[in-house]
């Protein structure tokens, strides 16, 4: 799907310190694809084929070459291995959907795989590592098309026919929103999970246990299962935006409406049965959220979207808003304006890009 960008006032909440200090990109594109491999090194993407790269933790990004052919495309996720090695996917309808792979820091870039559906749109790329990776599109031909890789990214394999993967485009789909409504959960596995939303409502995908069961009785119906979520209201623009597993049972995921940004009502859920069930939050973001991460460290997951950041300590149970602190010279607007998340940066609309500062989460 294709989530409108909307960019708001700030809604006044309780509690405590903002976390991000905002950081220089030299671009005006929209950016939605993030991801930090640790080490000072992190990749982002954006409209108008935009690739940035830092290798000093956000002291400097650069702008990368832009890929052939790419001056006019969305990138909305991003996958790096290295300071070298990053894959970019682009999203739009049909062949505007696109990867492509640089190997020598985005000097030069190739061009992977076009999306060979017509009326088909990508929306997330998640790789376990630098071999195995996936890759989500909206329905085609009557169910969500998913895509596996285990030569980074070389060929791609389409996922089989499944029953609980059918879906009608006009009822449902997956949003682009911040390269997080797939993941492969923390630590990574090779197993995706996705969310969904739409008029038919959210719902969360995984693999059912049973086909990956080596001595088991019978053999499964199907080999994906499908789990209704309390997120949206069952219209278009709502349902699952982002979502992350954390070991074997805990898990959260956000989203709401993207149109009504302000609304609070059905913006996150969580799971501690590994996704059997998801519940709604008991104190929920105080609006639509489009990307959700987890920080070990603190043992804190953070949410952002365009009129805030809220903050979790009790597994997706219950949020909190965080906001700028004028005492510490903080930009008034440094918790609002985000799109997506890879700790410790988040990215937003016009070039923003902001860094964790870790201690405020502990406050």
């Amino acid at each position: 799907m294709r989530p409108a960008l909307i960019l708001l006032t700030f809604l006044a909440a309780s509690s405590s310190h903002a976390q991000w200090t905002l950081q220089t990109s030299n671009t005006t594109a929209d950016l939605r694809g993030i991801h930090s491999i640790g080490g000072g090194v992190a990749w982002a993407s954006g409209t108008n084929g935009t690739v940035l790269r830092t290798e000093d933790g956000g002291y400097v990004w650069q702008s990368c070459t832009v890929p052939p052919g790419a001056e006019k495309l969305d990138f909305r996720g991003i996958q790096a291995f290295d300071a070298n090695t990053a894959i970019v996917m682009s999203s739009g309808k049909g062949d505007l959907s696109r990867l492509y792979k640089t190997t020598d820091g985005c000097h030069s870039w190739k061009l992977l795989f076009t999306n060979p559906d017509k009326e088909g749109f990508w929306d997330a790329i998640q790789f376990s590592d630098g071999i195995i990776g996936w890759l989500l599109g909206d329905p085609a031909h009557g169910q969500f098309q998913l895509w596996e890789t285990n030569t980074s990214g070389r060929n791609w394999f389409r996922e089989a026919q499944s029953p609980a993967l059918k879906a009608d485009a006009k009822e449902t789909g997956a949003f682009a929103a911040s390269n997080s409504a797939l993941t492969l959960g923390q630590p990574k596995t090779t197993f995706p999970v996705f969310g969904s939303g739409g008029a038919s409502g959210a719902y969360i995908f995984n693999i059912n246990e049973k086909s990956i069961c080596v001595d088991c009785d019978e053999s499964p119906k199907d080999h994906w299962k499908r789990t209704s979520a309390p997120l949206g209201s069952h219209t278009e623009s709502s349902g699952a935006f982002s979502l992350l597993l954390i070991g074997p049972l805990i898990g959260a995921v956000v989203g709401g409406d993207y149109t009504k940004p302000d609304e609070a009502t059905g913006t996150a859920a969580y799971t501690a049965d590994a996704g059997k069930t998801w519940l709604l939050a008991q104190t929920p973001p105080h609006g639509y959220r489009s990307a959700v991460a987890y920080d070990p460290a603190t043992k804190s997951w953070i949410t952002v979207g365009p009129n805030g950041t809220d903050i979790s300590t009790d597994d997706g149970k219950n949020w909190h808003a965080l906001h700028p602190d004028a005492a510490l010279h903080e930009a008034p607007d440094a918790d609002r304006n985000w799109n997506a998340l890879s700790l410790p940066f988040v990215v937003g609309p016009h070039g923003r890009i902001g860094k964790l500062d870790e201690a405020s989460l502990k406050h």
